[in-house]
């Protein structure tokens, strides 16, 4: 007669088939590589988007199948004034935006927005690698965001659809601004109209003359062809624009510590490669868009640069009580380093 399994029997086989696919289903995940969507919003040719393109060369050959880094440039994912949000709610694990777009998190890295601070970019990489600058990476933590480093892309640049040699030919004009409080003061010291847009849309609302000018680096405007759409460029090295390479604590330090240890060794090294691009792409792309005759550069005489600084320069006391004296005082030394 042929026995029938018991109930018991029944549950332990049961139990075994569900312990062996939960098994399986572990050791599938733990072979899944990590992820890392790193969103920028600038083009692949500029020292952000080498940068980013290095850091995932890197990781793929010293890390291979455990972590992937896909890069996601050109807004396609997300643009800086959205990316935070996003990375708060884990759908992108690296971003790199212009210090200004921190502002809403914390009022000291308003300091790299401040003009006429720095001389030039030694004296920006002395204060960044200087105790207080280091302790900037961290100044987001408690709202959920972790510095990892910085990252160059130049002085600044005015262009515009006039010619620009003294503050007085600024006068009424729109420029684009990032949503920072400083940038916006700063053109209201020149009596100019400032206005938050994306980006993204810059070029076009150059080439509609919806705005009359922008400010940016040699890098940006020659990679984003601004200077085909604006006649003149004014060299001012008004101020800095440089972005943070940021993550979200959760991510950052959830990951396994020699996981992290390689990723951010893996960092350090392209951001010192995206920080020597920068120097090198402000010369060539300078000269590049001198060439291209598509527009003038405009050099300014000391006098003329003088007047800029008088103009501009008061924009700091207005943002001394949320930054800091010390910390402006101890940026600005750096120039005599």
């Amino acid at each position: 007669m042929r026995r029938t399994p018991s109930a018991l029997a029944l549950a332990a086989l049961t139990l075994a088939a569900t312990t062996a696919s939960m098994l399986t289903t572990s050791i599938a995940n733990a072979a899944d590589p990590i992820v890392i969507k790193f969103s920028h919003v600038v083009a692949e040719n500029t020292p952000k988007g080498l940068m980013a393109n290095k850091f995932k060369a890197l990781i793929a050959e010293r890390m291979g199948d455990k972590v992937l880094v896909e890069v996601y440039p050109n807004s396609q994912l997300f643009g800086d004034d959205n990316v935070l949000e996003a990375m708060q709610l884990g759908d992108v694990q690296l971003a790199a935006p212009a210090l200004s777009k921190f502002s809403r998190y914390t009022d000291l890295i308003a300091l790299y927005d401040l003009p006429f601070l720095f001389e030039d970019l030694d004296a920006v990489d002395r204060f960044q690698q200087s105790e207080q600058g280091q302790a900037m990476l961290d100044a987001m933590k408690k709202k959920g965001l972790i510095g990892l480093g910085y990252l160059h892309n130049g002085m600044k640049q005015l262009s515009s659809s006039q010619p620009l040699r003294v503050p007085e030919d600024a006068r009424g004009l729109k420029f684009r601004i990032m949503a920072s409080p400083v940038l916006e003061a700063q053109f209201k010291a020149l009596d100019a109209a400032p206005l938050k847009k994306p980006f993204s849309e810059v070029f076009t609302l150059l080439q509609t003359r919806a705005i009359d000018g922008q400010e940016n680096t040699w890098s940006n405007i020659y990679s984003k062809k601004f200077h085909e759409v604006q006649p003149y460029i004014t060299e001012t090295n008004h101020g800095l624009l440089d972005y943070m390479v940021v993550s979200s604590n959760e991510f950052w330090n959830g990951l396994p510590d020699d996981v992290r240890a390689d990723v951010k060794a893996a960092l350090d090294e392209s951001l010192a490669y995206g920080n020597q691009i920068a120097r090198d792409k402000a010369d060539e792309d300078r000269q590049a868009i001198i060439d291209s005759k598509r527009s003038e550069v405009i050099e300014l005489t000391p006098e003329q640069r003088a007047q800029w600084v008088q103009i501009m320069k008061p924009v700091w006391k207005q943002f001394e009580k949320e930054i800091g004296a010390e910390l402006i005082e101890a940026a600005y030394a750096t120039n005599q380093q």
